[in-house]
């Protein structure tokens, strides 16, 4: 005769579950586009019921506009991160820009196309865009008023020159649906030169700085911090049930 035990369904805490909606999202969106981004899509991705995304976001705007907001988080914080003790200033923007270039940044480009292209039929969106921008803005201002007080960048207005240097890297990576491998260096490292230039520093003082050297397992620890909790211990209490 044989017997089995059935095994208790554990359901997710509801902040689980939202966190793993909006990464899938995102994860979407950055691949395939925002408009990619659907209740049904992401139940689809998840294969539970529609009923259950919209349980969490009644409204296929909120999900979109947060799908965006996450991604572009992501970017911010991989290509500069707000905590830097590993580096000067210096070596943490040469790191930004290494990392801003080549076919691995065409997919944050093309998912800031998008968006700014459906922000103008999408309220909700339009916010999320405007405030990731000022995050970026606030971002890299930072990093050069601290390499002004540490006497590495020359600048009396940090925040426009975050700007110009901006707005060259926006321009650059708007054609990320093209083919740029004829262009001239002068072309390419123009984002670059801008920073050199805006900061007083020497022509080359960014591709020719000693690499970041960050320590092993800094980014998996940075990682690991942002993900939810969500282990259940044998003998803990399930949620009350979401619907599916």
């Amino acid at each position: 005769m044989s017997s089995s035990v059935q095994r208790k369904r554990v359901r997710k805490t509801p902040e689980a579950r939202r966190a793993e909606i909006v990464e899938t999202a995102a994860r979407v969106a950055l691949t395939e586009g925002l408009e990619c981004v659907t209740l049904r899509r992401i139940a689809d991705e998840l294969a539970v019921r529609p009923g259950l995304i919209s349980h969490y976001f009644p409204s296929a705007e909120d999900l979109v506009g947060e799908a965006f907001s996450v991604a572009s988080t992501g970017e911010l914080d991989a290509l500069l991160p707000a905590d830097r003790p590993h580096g000067t200033p210096t070596q943490y923007l040469a790191r930004y820009f290494a990392l801003s270039a080549g076919d691995a940044y065409d997919d944050i480009s093309r998912l800031w196309i998008n968006a700014r292209h459906l922000s103008r039929y999408r309220p909700v969106l339009r916010d999320r865009v405007a405030e990731q921008e000022l995050a970026s803005d606030d971002r890299l201002e930072g990093l050069i008023r601290e390499g002004v007080e540490r006497g590495e960048f020359r600048t009396d207005d940090p925040r426009t020159a975050a700007i110009h240097i901006l707005v060259v890297l926006d321009g650059l990576g708007a054609h990320a649906n093209t083919d740029r491998s004829n262009r001239p260096e002068a072309v390419t490292r123009m984002a670059i030169t801008t920073a050199e230039r805006e900061l007083g520093l020497a022509y080359g003082a960014l591709t020719e700085v000693t690499p970041l050297v960050e320590p092993a397992g800094a980014e998996t620890e940075a990682a690991d911090a942002g993900e939810p909790a969500e282990a259940v211990q044998p003998g803990d209490t399930a949620e009350a049930p979401e619907p599916t």
